[in-house]
């Protein structure tokens, strides 16, 4: 009976003995098929918003002007998904390195380059590898040029195995200043030069898509007057009519004058209008695009003056034959102007220019 029962256990061992290795043959023969490659590049659907760094006008500031020493650095990243919890410059005799402690292990690889570049290579011996500190956190450390200066650097995504393009850059007003030699930009004016240009850009923008919304208008550029009709809301807020029509590239705008000060933003057709108020407190002004004429149009106008902004709807309706750029008494009344004030200058002309100036 123990000899059957023994018989039963060396089949049972055997048999797990041959499932195991049997297995192991199956992992050794198909490699390729478990194993990670590093030949992928993420395409832009998969990146995440891609941020500018630096600031136009920034100068490279090369690290023969730094003062031989370790520092602790800003850097900007395009990525806000990669995420750098320190970083650290090292330089000496010109030449520089930066290190990287990154806030997770996600990234098992970067490399001083493109994606592109890096899945090309498709080779884990020509990428950077991470170093771990005392706190369990991966630490990459590359070769840096100079300061002010974008770089790439590309990251690869363990989760999503692929590579990922980043660009950094040095900041070199976090260094000390007396550790860099040379004289550094005046960086809030950089800023200002730059967010103004955004600005500008934007306006562009908003202009362009308003004047596809605005009506063509078989008149000459300039100012005119236009009567509107306005429904909608509470009743208690009003236009000012007759208002300023503006004709601009031969397209139809309007002002909008309201009874209230408390109307931050309009919105027509989609677009969103912000108010042209010169004055402080004075009543809100905008200049939208008139959609169609003789027909009434919605817009949206949000108001402040309730306890939380309420965005109110509202109806428009400008009448093109109340348009009028002068009226017939004041196109007479300004040729008799200038009918007398050219008399009078050819008169006193005429009495300098002959004897007459000169009799005692």
């Amino acid at each position: 009976m123990t000899y059957v029962n023994n018989g039963r256990v060396f089949k049972a061992a055997l048999a797990v003995i041959l499932f195991i290795s049997m297995t192991a043959a199956v992992l050794l023969a198909l490699p390729d098929s478990f194993a990670v490659t590093y030949d992928k590049e993420a395409s832009a659907s998969d990146m995440a918003t891609v941020e500018e760094v630096g600031v136009e006008g920034m100068e490279p500031i090369a690290l023969a002007n730094v003062d031989d020493g370790t520092y602790r650095v800003t850097v900007e990243c395009s990525s806000s998904m990669f995420k750098i919890e320190q970083a650290d410059l090292a330089v000496k005799e010109g030449k520089g390195t930066l290190t990287l402690t990154m806030k997770s292990t996600t990234y098992p690889y970067l490399f001083a380059g493109t994606a592109k570049e890096a899945a090309a290579l498709n080779d884990p011996a020509k990428y950077i590898a991470p170093e771990e500190n005392a706190d369990g956190k991966y630490t990459f450390t590359m070769p840096l040029r100079a300061l002010d200066e974008s770089f790439p650097c590309a990251a690869f995504s363990s989760n999503k195995e692929q590579w990922y393009d980043r660009n950094l850059l040095v900041r070199a007003d976090s260094l000390p200043r007396d550790a860099v030699n040379v004289k550094l930009p005046d960086y809030e004016e950089l800023e200002k030069a730059a967010q103004d240009k955004r600005i500008a850009a934007m306006q562009k923008e908003q202009e362009e898509k308003l004047a596809a919304i605005a009506v063509p208008v078989d008149l000459h550029d300039g100012s005119y007057n236009i009567e509107v009709d306005m429904t909608g809301g509470t009743g208690r807020a009003s236009i000012t009519s007759p208002t300023t029509l503006t004709v601009i590239h031969g397209k139809a705008y309007a002002t909008v004058l309201w009874s209230s000060p408390n109307y931050d933003y309009m919105i027509v057709d989609g677009e969103k209008i912000e108010p042209r108020n010169v004055e402080e407190d004075s009543n809100s002004s905008f200049l939208i695009p008139i959609v169609k004429f003789d027909e009434p149009f919605k817009v949206i106008a949000d108001t402040t003056a309730m306890s939380t902004p309420h965005e109110i709807e509202y109806e428009l309706t400008f009448h093109q034959d109340t348009i009028k750029r002068y009226s017939t008494k004041l196109w007479f009344f300004m040729i008799l102007s200038l009918f007398i004030v050219g008399l009078g200058a050819f008169t006193v002309y005429k009495f300098w220019s002959t004897d007459w100036g000169t009799r005692k």
